[in-house]
Parts: C-alpha cells; structure tokens; sequence
C-alpha cells in the first residue's frame, strides 16, 4: 500500500495539487473510506498502484508542493525541480526526439525511447515492468552533487537528493518502486526509480548514496543484487 500526503515547499503547482485534492474528495464522497482503486498520476506515464489517500491533505501555502509517499516501511518525499538545474545524467542526448527538457516539461520520458551517446535505449512496457525481476551488479551515484551550488533533476525531472532512496535504471518505465536486495549480506529496502542509467556494461542498477549506505556497499562501490517490482 502507498500512502500520500502533501506537505509545502516552495514554487508550488497549485494544478497539481488541486488534481490532487479533487480525485482525494471524490474518492471519498463515493467510497466513504480512503482508498482510491484508480492511479494517482503523480508523472504521466506511472507504473499503477493502489494509492491510499491520506485524510485532511491542504494547502498549507503557495510554493512548491512535496509528495510524500510511504511504501511499506519506507518514505519518499518527491518534489519537482526547477527546470534551469542539470541533468544528473547530461549524456542523455534526446527523449521520444525531443531534447530531455522539453520532454520532461510535456511528460513524454515515462516510456519514452531515449538516445545516450548515439545509442537508442527502449524502456519497458508497463507489462513487462510489473513482472520485472532480475539478479545483477549495483552501483550508486550522485553523492558528489552534495558540494556543488544548486540542485540537480532527475530524468523524469524530480529534484535529486544523493540521500534520499532512489534508482536509476536504463528500461524501467519513470517512476517505479522496486525492491532491491544486496544478495552478499540480505539487506533489503525499497526504492523509487527516477532517473536513467548505469551506461556501463554489467551493471543493472544505480542507486543514491543514501540506498547504497542502508544495503551496506556504499565503502565497495559495488554489490550483487537482485531488483523485483513492486506489485500491488
């Protein structure tokens, strides 16, 4: 079960959001109860999932708004960046013929066909994507955005947080939770794919600082995983 509530940052969509409270109210009013059967379209093109709807969601203010999702033990805050912050992965060259920021700006990278380094990558169906499990090499990245100025995106244009627990995967439709186990000690956690990559022959994963400290490679650099969907 996902849980999502809304809380205030800065240089809210208020669009967003209102969608959000509309669908939050009519589930309601129809269901009497806080449990939403359709998809929660928080980026076009998501992989679907049974969202719970937490009771008493506002708007706290006008600024950017932050969703925060709970899956199993494990919490997400999501939050759109700014346009003007780069890539973490500058290498993308187009997304669906378009450059990655207008496609992010007209929600086409979900399942779009993207182009790295002259290579066309083709992600997932949503099919394939819920029966998605496969054993491989992880690595992580993005701990190094901590010192410069700014922020960072990710390919599906959320704001990067080195900390935080999330992926980036070459063909899995953006965004998508997968379990992640590290099969050298059986650690195990969740976390939220939102970005593209590794571009590095043999590696299945990249994963945030933050996920490779709590799998326990992070001093390594790399672990023998094994990555599954998240059904619901």
């Amino acid at each position: 079960m996902v849980h999502i509530v809304v809380q205030p940052e800065e240089d809210f969509d208020l669009k967003r959001l209102g969608a959000l409270l509309v669908l939050a109210a009519a589930t309601l009013a129809i269901h009497g109860c806080s449990i939403a059967s359709d998809t929660y379209d928080a980026t076009k093109g998501a992989v679907k999932t049974t969202y719970s709807l937490t009771k008493g969601a506002v708007i706290m203010g006008v600024g950017t708004g932050k969703l925060v999702y709970q899956v199993g033990d494990f919490t997400f805050d999501v939050v759109t960046a700014p346009l003007d912050w780069p890539l973490m992965q500058q290498d993308i060259e187009t997304v669906d013929g378009l450059s990655p920021k207008q496609a992010i700006r007209s929600g086409r990278v979900k399942m779009a066909p993207y182009v790295v380094k002259g290579k066309r990558y083709m992600p997932m169906s949503l099919e394939q994507a819920m029966n998605y499990r496969e054993q491989g090499v992880a690595s992580w990245y993005g701990y190094e955005t901590r010192r410069l100025e700014g922020g960072h995106m990710t390919a599906n244009g959320e704001a990067f947080d080195p900390m935080g627990l999330s992926a980036a995967h070459k063909h899995l439709p953006l965004p998508m939770f997968v379990r992640v186990t590290n099969l050298e000690n059986g650690r195990s956690l969740i976390v939220r794919v939102n970005d593209r990559g590794p571009f590095i022959d043999g590696r299945i994963i990249d994963l945030s600082a933050g996920a490779a400290k709590k799998l326990g490679f992070y001093g390594q650099g790399l672990a023998r995983v094994r990555v599954e969907a998240i059904r619901s």
